[in-house]
């Protein structure tokens, strides 16, 4: 009987230490995240502030506004899913702090704002595998990636893209005007037309249809489609769509000029036409999300006989 007086009595130190640190566990892990989200908001308010305003003032970015509060509903979404993962902390996560703070250093002594604005995006990524281990980055890899949606590129990539897509889109509204009967003398990127003169300036390239119908290409497949092999299709045929709806835009404001009023063409029309032709992008992404389907179901039921 003695010895077992003696046995509670070791045992139940042990108990009581054992339950004081799980209570104290929890308040230190708030106190650290704490701590981690001041020195990362001391690090980053700056930039974060000068991407907002650039996401407020560039008509090519202002889907950015739309990204974060998608980004946090799928995690907030699926937090029974990644909660789930069982937490295995890699010290590589750390590896991955140590190149997102030498990237920041980088982009502010350079000025470049791309580095230093993807550099807090590796720093989350990085702060996720040392305390999650990479199961669990790995289930919340979807949004973290889609937030790069919402970060400018460099203007030396930019440049590299615009330029191509105003001649393409010159070319493509030159030939549609043609099938249509309509004199056209095409000079690069600059369309001249009986009555009047179209040129295809960087912000009528489509660049901007083409990264905000990408980004809702993407939301659109994480909402409507559960396979993701069909959601990377929706992604990369937002493309082309984009291209040629921006293509029959400018087909449009040629058209607009020639039959009825230059200046309302170039005017009200122009800005107007944005809207019908981001409806009709919306419409072609929808009707090729109809025809996969289909094509899908088709193969399935082939499979089975």
């Amino acid at each position: 009987m003695s010895l077992s007086v003696s046995t509670n009595r070791v045992d139940a130190p042990q108990t009581t230490l054992e339950s004081h640190r799980k209570s104290l566990s929890p308040r230190f892990w708030w106190v650290e995240a704490a701590v981690l989200a001041g020195l990362i908001g001391i690090l980053y308010a700056r930039i974060v502030a000068k991407l907002v305003v650039q996401w407020w003032q560039d008509p090519n970015f202002s889907h950015g506004f739309i990204i974060v509060p998608f980004c946090a509903y799928v995690l907030w979404r699926e937090r029974t899913r990644w909660r789930a993962v069982p937490p295995q902390p890699a010290w590589f996560g750390l590896v991955m702090v140590v190149a997102a703070m030498a990237e920041l250093v980088v982009g502010v002594l350079g000025s470049e704002l791309f580095l230093s604005r993807s550099s807090l995006l590796l720093l989350l990524a990085g702060l996720v595998v040392y305390y999650g281990g990479w199961q669990r980055f790995r289930a919340v890899l979807f949004p973290w990636a889609v937030l790069f949606l919402g970060v400018p590129l460099p203007a030396i990539i930019m440049n590299q893209v615009t330029l191509p897509l105003q001649f393409f889109a010159s070319d493509l509204a030159s030939s549609l005007l043609g099938l249509l009967g309509v004199p056209v003398l095409q000079q690069g990127n600059v369309i001249q037309l009986s009555s009047m003169s179209l040129e295809v300036v960087e912000a009528c390239s489509g660049i901007r249809s083409l990264v905000s119908l990408i980004t809702l290409a993407v939301m659109y497949g994480y909402f409507l489609e559960p396979r993701l092999s069909v959601r990377v299709v929706l992604a990369l045929v937002s493309a082309p769509i984009a291209v040629i709806t921006n293509g029959l835009r400018i087909m449009g404001t040629g058209l607009m000029g020639l039959y009825w009023d230059p200046d309302l063409a170039q005017g009200f029309f122009h800005e107007f036409s944005g809207w019908v032709i981001f409806i009709l992008s919306m419409t072609l992404l929808f009707l090729t999300h109809g025809v996969i389907c289909k094509l899908l179901q088709w193969r399935h039921l082939e499979a089975k006989t």
